[in-house]
């Protein structure tokens, strides 16, 4: 009598989301079967996903399916998951003026055919990642400073004239201006490297659905993608034989759509999954243990940003009596008691420069912000507007923001205060009926510079939309010269220090905390660590048990 392993696995997994593991028996019951399939099956990394997801191609450079890229893509350097650079399609990389970069391919790269990776496959994949058609949520980040770039993004023209490929292993970029990083910046899986030919079409355009199995791709990283049914949320990847790095550890990676984080969380428990491509709850440590979401800091924060052009907080005494009112040792144990994140003091985190940064951290001193508040021009709390937060979402965030509103009511006296779950509602012209924005700044870049340019630089999003128009000259000369230091100059780094602390006088933000980059799996899985990019660092060393 024969009997289908796959049958097995599709009858439990089928029960458990009918009877939404509601019975305890059930549930033991089922982990017993769980532990047999993984017995019988081996080296399966089977992956719980948040989302039935319609579109998998690898070009989009962000988004859920983005955190899989690393596993069938491989890109032309990488972080490591301590934020060191390695080689992978790239064996070298130099530049004389930080305007020329020259490249050279591993003759060893090749796709799963077998066939070469050559320079023309590398100027192809970035030439269609960068098409407005193709809708990459980052390509800018990795290619905006490539000549040719600006056009295609315009929309009048379809080749980066910045890229020459002199040979089939050399590949040479010219940019549009120096950049002593630019390098750091393909360390990525944003703009991955797929066979040209097969991603792109005559037109320059991404060929619908290129990368499905019935199209017949090659791939370029540790595995392939073998099976894909979008309706059932079904996904399957197998290893790549011809991958020129190690041989990669697993037999299979199980991609399952599962849109409830309950019931994920119970089949990750019963071990009839063993990874989550992204579980946010605020009892995941709890529930699956420390290991499950712990993870390196990666460049990232989360803060709570004032509108400093909006009333109250276009008062500095106000801004400052807010801010020294909150005792922000509290705020974090309200929000991550348990981790995986760490509380931060500024808004630098895990990259050069962010230790010994010479910012002194925020006071807790709610004598000294009542009379702050008292000394203002509003004179109290009596006449002050009603303060609105944006951006309290998730359970984690609505604690924070209700600990900050607790702690001014203590505090300050101040009770009039509301919260709503959209941000984008309120951006640009709307952004004056909000106070307070709650959200996350970072960088790709282990840089300080461009962590801070994003975050405060008044070119930057977050100054114009969150900060509301905020401009402090000492903050954007200090960063406009830092930009021109090459990346190991000891000025760029003394320069971004120097513009953070120019910040800090400004009093404009309540920091909350620097981001872990969570494994989402259980303490089996070996070898899931991410990188700063969200990508699983080295996939080939992904092993169970």
């Amino acid at each position: 009598m024969s009997f289908d392993q796959s049958d097995k696995t599709n009858l439990s997994r089928r029960n458990a989301l009918k009877l939404g593991l509601a019975a305890g028996v059930g549930l033991t019951v089922f982990g017993m079967n769980a532990r047999i399939v993984l017995a019988d099956e081996g080296q399966v990394l089977k992956v719980a996903h948040p989302a039935f997801d319609q579109d998998w191609s690898p070009l989009r450079g962000g988004g859920r399916t983005f955190r899989w890229n690393s596993i069938w893509w491989a890109s032309p350097m990488y972080f490591d998951s301590q934020g060191n650079i390695k080689p992978y399609v790239f064996t070298s990389w130099e530049s004389a003026d930080n305007t020329v970069w020259t490249f050279k391919i591993d003759p060893k790269a090749v796709f799963s055919d077998g066939s070469k990776i050559t320079s023309a496959d590398v100027k192809g994949s970035w030439e269609v990642a960068s098409m407005p058609n193709t809708k990459s949520q980052r390509a800018d980040q990795v290619l905006s400073k490539v000549k040719g770039y600006a056009e295609i993004a315009a929309g009048s023209g379809n080749e980066l004239t910045g890229v020459a490929t002199p040979d089939e292993g050399t590949v040479v970029v010219t940019l549009a201006a120096a950049d002593p990083i630019f390098f750091m910046r393909l360390a990525n899986h944003i703009a991955p490297i797929t066979k040209a030919s097969q991603s792109r079409g005559s037109d320059g355009e991404e060929i619908i659905d290129w990368y499905k199995p019935e199209n017949k791709p090659v791939f370029s990283g540790p595995f392939k993608l073998t099976s894909i049914d979008i309706d059932a949320g079904k996904i399957t990847f197998e290893p790549n034989e011809k991958f020129f790095g190690p041989k990669p550890k697993l037999a299979r990676i199980d991609i399952t759509s599962i849109e409830d984080n309950v019931t994920a969380t119970s089949l990750i428990k019963s071990g009839e999954f063993n990874a989550h491509t992204e579980l946010v709850t605020s009892t995941i440590i709890q529930d699956l243990g420390p290991e499950f979401s712990a993870g390196p800091l990666i460049p990232t924060s989360q803060h709570f940003w004032f509108n400093t052009s909006r009333a109250p907080m276009d008062d500095p005494k106000v801004r400052q009596a807010l801010i020294m009112a909150v005792d922000r040792d509290g705020l974090f144990k309200a929000s991550y008691p348990d981790g995986p994140h760490k509380k931060a003091d500024q808004i630098l985190n895990s990259v050069p420069g962010a230790d010994n940064s010479g910012f002194e951290p925020f006071p807790y001193d709610p004598a000294a912000a009542k009379k702050l508040l008292a000394e203002s021009s509003y004179g109290g709390p009596e006449r002050l507007p009603k303060l609105l937060f944006v951006g309290i979402s998730a359970p984690a965030i609505q604690a924070a923001a209700q600990f900050i509103a607790e702690q001014w009511r203590q505090n300050l006296g101040i009770t009039a205060v509301d919260m709503k779950p959209q941000q984008d509602a309120y951006a640009g012209p709307d952004q004056n009926s909000v106070q307070i924005f709650r959200d996350d700044v970072g960088t790709r870049v282990p840089d300080a510079v461009s962590y801070l340019a994003g975050s405060i630089a008044s070119t930057s999003s977050n100054a114009q939309n969150k900060l509301g128009g905020y401009k402090n000259d000492k903050v954007d000369s200090a960063l406009a010269e830092a930009t021109t230091k090459a990346a190991d100059d000891p000025q760029r780094v003394a320069l971004a220090q120097q513009a953070q602390k120019a910040f800090r006088d400004d009093w404009a933000f309540i920091p909350w905390y620097s981001q872990a980059m969570s494994r989402w799996a259980t303490k089996e899985v070996k070898g899931m660590e991410k990188n700063l990019d969200w990508q699983i660092a080295e996939p080939w060393n992904i092993s169970i048990g």
